[in-house]
């Protein structure tokens, strides 16, 4: 008696599930320019955190009997003209961009975000007075607008976070107030409403972690700009006051001294450079990972 003879076919193997971390990395590190990014902002951090440590001398104390020196071996860029130590002082800056861009981006998320939530989950009276004064801000450019708080408000470190953050609230809340308003039309959200869910618990716990991550592309982005930004007022004379190291303020100066003594003013410029480029390609980086329409090509 003969066997049935079983037709054995080929199966195709499944490929490996992807997680989302998986995924995350991978967009994240296929490019090389933005490895080299991060590289920067880790060394940057590194070197903020352990300044201290690593400035070869106090970026504060004067010697005035050797101002102006030239880069040599006990100053590897010199000195300024009241005779500091021009590499310890940008090891320093360092601290005040670093400080100076997180406080001014941590206050500008919150008080944006939550307009912006506001005005998106309420609408009506609640939205037109919140976006039609954040309208009012958005007509007058962020810089001049930082640049006039901060000359009546006067210089130093306070003032000046407080010039920027107001300058930087727009863009997030009217980025906040777009996401709200498409994702409060969800069924999920229509759901949790109609089971008579708080305000606030569907503010806060569904649609508000659901908004977040085109804001943390915006604030890699922003970042940088705001760097920047503080560079610029304290180039101008109204940003960080003296002594406390600043790479704006730096570079001011330096200026008058660029045909003599050009490390003066290269050194913070090009520290200034560096961290601003690294802070948008990292935030480039975090967009092609975070964008759910890229998902198909990592």
């Amino acid at each position: 008696m003969t066997q049935p003879s079983i037709a054995i076919k080929d199966f195709t193997v499944a490929p490996p599930r992807i997680t989302s971390w998986q995924r995350f990395r991978r967009a994240f590190f296929s490019r090389w320019i933005v490895i080299i990014g991060l590289v920067i902002l880790l060394v940057m951090m590194f070197t903020a955190i352990f300044a201290p440590w690593l400035a070869p001398y106090d970026p504060y104390k004067q010697d005035l009997s050797s101002p102006l020196l030239q880069p040599c071996k006990a100053h590897l860029l010199g000195t300024d003209g009241l005779g500091r130590d021009t590499l310890s002082r940008v090891i320093y800056g360092s601290r005040t961009a670093l400080l100076i861009g997180f406080a001014v981006t941590g206050v500008a998320v919150i008080v944006g975000m939550v307009l912006g939530l506001c005005a998106g989950y309420f609408g009506g009276v609640v939205s037109m007075f919140i976006m039609r004064f954040i309208d009012a801000l958005m007509s007058i450019p962020m810089i001049l607008l930082a640049l006039v708080i901060a000359s009546v408000l006067g210089g130093g470190l306070k003032n000046v976070i407080i010039a920027l953050s107001i300058g930087t609230i727009c863009p997030y809340t009217r980025i906040m107030n777009g996401l709200v308003l498409s994702i409060k039309q969800n069924d999920y959200i229509l759901a949790e409403r109609a089971m008579g869910a708080s305000d606030s618990r569907t503010m806060f716990s569904h649609i508000l972690p659901n908004a977040f991550q085109p804001i943390i592309v915006m604030i890699t982005m922003q970042l940088g700009f705001l760097i920047l930004a503080e560079a610029g007022l304290s180039f101008l004379g109204i940003g960080i006051e003296p002594p406390f190291a600043a790479w704006g303020s730096m570079v001011n100066d330096g200026y008058q001294y660029l045909m003599t003594n050009p490390a003066l003013s290269f050194a913070p410029g090009i520290c200034i450079m560096l961290v601003v480029f690294a802070f948008n390609m990292v935030g480039d980086g975090l967009r092609d990972a975070l964008d759910p329409r890229l998902r198909g090509m990592f």
